[in-house]
């Protein structure tokens, strides 16, 4: 099923023009310099592709698809200087200097063996004049190039003297790199995404943006894995092209710049939906918390507008304007793992669903703020925050951060791990402020109603009119504890919450005498 939502998630991705995402067998890399040939294949110059600041430049170019090991394996139309010349950066003193030195030979061997393989018979005067190129150069000559030492080790591309576009770029060698790919792996399965016999993946991409690591999401590597002699990533067989569908729709949610994800702690959760929806860019900053700074900082005053009326919509459980409830909705929660990614949880919902079940947590949260600018609606680590030690994020226990999301997502009740983090950091630091009561309350609010089918009533601040007995009796401490802070001043060693606060609690009848006849 996560599989099959990210496949469906990146053909959504193709079709949509503002959305920049490689096809099936091409990937962005950096890109540093250039070599422009002429039709005979003569180098005339070596043009910098560099951005201003000496950083290379992603260009979309034909991928493997997997991480290149200590093998040899040769790029298409591109690749570093070892495969491209034939040549290695020199270094003095360099103790294997002479074994650098045949691997970039026999690298460059590979790199001409590739593309005489795939361009020899072809009609095409730039897969021509390249094939020319690497029959009659010098891997001696690479130290006298323009840039060498600038050059050396980073990935270069070719293009033809008078043409815009370099190799790469044109459609009848991008068809031949295509055909290439899809056709070099020899495993036949049935495909667990498309149900069709077909030449599956032996190993799949990695995966990028998981707390710095790479890693991926489909791989056995244990003897216990390796059932009736399938190995790598044959025990869970997809086809070439869903491996590299899936990898790069996730890898696209991921992104650095995404706006379709939360950290907090060691995981990573991503969302999106099979249709575009107003949800899909609002929901990771109301995770975040950050909704409320980017509402105050906004230019435009419609867009405080749209994100004040969806977040109280939701939390009315009224529904938003312009928004469909039955959009597909989907939430994976990834961590990194020692060989591979760990899937901390996956849900497949709807967006009404989805409305409905973080609207419930805003009301269960909702509770009297100490001051104005504290926010309406907190996100999850400003919350998780209050449970750490020191308040550092660091110190979040990853799989509380976990249990919490898929709360707040399944609409289940809270962690009773973070009740009991929650009353322990306050009992450490003596300190009750808005957003840990938020939690008290939340946590024992929902769980009433969950277990008895009816809600507890909890007012949002204090209630003058209760005559719940435990609410009158919480009331009686708190105004017996101030006078005694008031006779004794704010230095007093220990007051009544510290001496008999938990015998209050739970033998309330001969307790609460004492303290009056105290007071």
């Amino acid at each position: 099923m996560i599989l099959q939502a990210l496949h469906d998630y990146y053909h959504r991705l193709a079709e949509d023009p503002n959305v920049s995402i490689p096809p099936p067998g091409f990937a962005p890399q950096k890109i540093s310099f250039c070599l422009v040939l002429d039709q005979k294949g003569n180098l005339l110059q070596v043009r910098d592709l560099r951005e201003a600041s000496g950083k290379p430049k992603n260009w979309v170019v034909p991928s493997l698809g997997k991480k290149r090991a200590s093998g040899i394996e040769p790029n298409f139309l591109w690749d570093k200087t070892d495969y491209v010349l034939g040549a290695c950066s020199p270094e003095e003193n360099e103790k294997d200097k002479e074994k650098k030195k045949k691997r970039a030979l026999d690298c460059w061997e590979a790199f001409k063996k590739l593309h005489h393989e795939l361009g020899n018979g072809l009609d095409d005067e730039g897969m021509a004049a390249l094939l020319a190129f690497l029959d009659s150069w010098d891997p001696n000559k690479a130290a006298e190039l323009e840039y060498w030492d600038e050059m050396a080790g980073t990935n270069l591309v070719f293009q033809l003297d008078g043409e815009l576009n370099f190799l790469h770029e044109y459609s009848i060698l991008k068809r031949v790199w295509s055909n290439y790919w899809i056709q070099s792996t020899k495993h036949q399965a049935r495909c667990l995404v498309t149900g069709k016999v077909a030449s599956v993946a032996q190993l799949h991409p990695v995966i990028k943006g998981i707390m710095k690591k790479e890693a991926p999401l489909v791989s056995f590597n244990l003897e216990s894995s390796k059932s009736y002699g399938k190995e790598q990533s044959l025990n869970a067989p997809v086809t070439k092209a869903i491996a590299f569908t899936y990898t790069t729709a996730l890898n696209h949610l991921l992104a650095r710049e995404s706006r379709q994800k939360v950290t907090i702690g060691d995981a990573t959760t991503v969302f999106w939906t099979e249709k575009p929806s107003l949800v899909e860019d609002l929901l990771a900053d109301l995770f975040a918390g950050k909704w409320e700074k980017e509402e105050q900082n906004a230019e435009d005053p419609g867009l405080k507008a749209d994100l004040r009326l969806f977040l109280e919509a939701i939390r009315d459980g009224k529904q938003p304007h312009g928004i469909d409830p039955t959009v597909p909705f989907f939430i994976l929660g990834l961590a990194p793992n020692a060989s591979r990614l760990a899937v901390r949880f996956w849900h497949a919902s709807t967006v009404g669903e989805m409305q409905e079940r973080i609207g419930r947590h805003f009301r269960d949260l909702a509770i009297q703020r100490n001051y104005p600018d504290e926010p309406e609606f907190p996100g999850m680590w400003q919350l998780l925050v209050e449970t750490a030690v020191q308040r550092k994020t660091d110190n979040i226990n990853p799989s509380l951060a976990g249990a919490f999301m898929r709360a707040i997502l399944t609409g289940s009740p809270y962690p009773q791990s973070l009740l009991s983090a929650v009353v322990g950091r306050t009992r450490a630091d003596q300190t009750v402020n808005y957003f840990r009561a938020a939690m008290i309350k939340a946590c024992l609010v929902r769980k009433f109603r969950i277990l008895n089918h009816y809600p507890m009533e909890v007012t949002m601040s204090l209630n003058k009119e209760s005559t719940n007995t435990a609410y009158l009796l919480g009331r009686l401490f708190a105004v017996l504890e101030k006078a005694q802070r008031d006779a004794l001043g704010q230095t007093v060693n220990a007051t009544i919450r510290d001496r008999y606060y938990s015998s209050a609690s739970t033998t309330p009848a001969a307790v609460f005498p004492l303290l009056i006849r105290l007071a």
